[in-house]
């Protein structure tokens, strides 16, 4: 009972968390196949209300016109939200965690871990790796960033792995899913 709509336009979510120094909602957008290589960009959004519209079927990113089922020649909805970040286009964009612990550099505390499964209809294979993204002071996103790969082979192309989702343990470590490779890798600093 009490089921709401929160958010609208957003195409194929996989990956969300709240933000835990504002509760602000944030989530991975896949956009829509066929379009070429390189459009429309992959998505990470944050949702700051009940009731945003995030653009999909008619927008991908802050600009692309999706152009599948004529959409491109309706005029846009009112008062739509950009994403946050703009990822490479077919990057796959899957699960997604706010960084809580404290055994991490100070620079990943309060960002964005998210994991991209790689591409499978684009042309030279994308993703296959972990990005993170901090924050600034007023909760928008700052930079985007590879944190880990390796998953995706240099030279051939081949998937050695697909990460799935990012997910943080009691001791500050995170743990990253692979369905390609069937593994869960533990990922833990060290130090320099």
């Amino acid at each position: 009972s009490k089921r709401e709509v929160y958010a609208r336009g957003i195409r194929n979510s996989v990956g969300m968390d709240f933000n835990p120094r504002n509760t602000d909602l944030w989530f991975t957008d896949n956009q829509t196949d066929g379009m070429g290589d390189d459009i429309p960009p992959g998505e990470l959004n944050r949702a700051t209300k009940p009731g945003q519209h995030f653009g999909y079927p008619w927008l991908g990113g802050h600009k692309v016109r999706i152009t599948e089922h004529g959409y491109d020649k309706d005029p846009l909805p009112r008062g739509v939200t950009g994403p946050e970040v703009e990822m490479e286009a077919h990057a796959a964009d899957l699960g997604m965690t706010f960084y809580t612990g404290n055994k991490f550099p100070a620079k990943y505390r309060g960002g964005i871990f998210s994991a991209q499964h790689g591409s499978w209809n684009r042309t030279t294979p994308i993703g296959a790796r972990i990005m993170f993204t901090s924050l600034k002071s007023d909760g928008s996103a700052d930079k985007t960033e590879v944190f880990a790969d390796g998953w995706l082979d240099p030279q051939t192309r081949q998937y050695r792995g697909r990460p799935v989702d990012v997910a943080q343990l009691p001791d500050g470590s995170i743990l990253v899913s692979d369905d390609f490779a069937g593994a869960i890798y533990r990922i833990h600093y060290a130090g320099e």
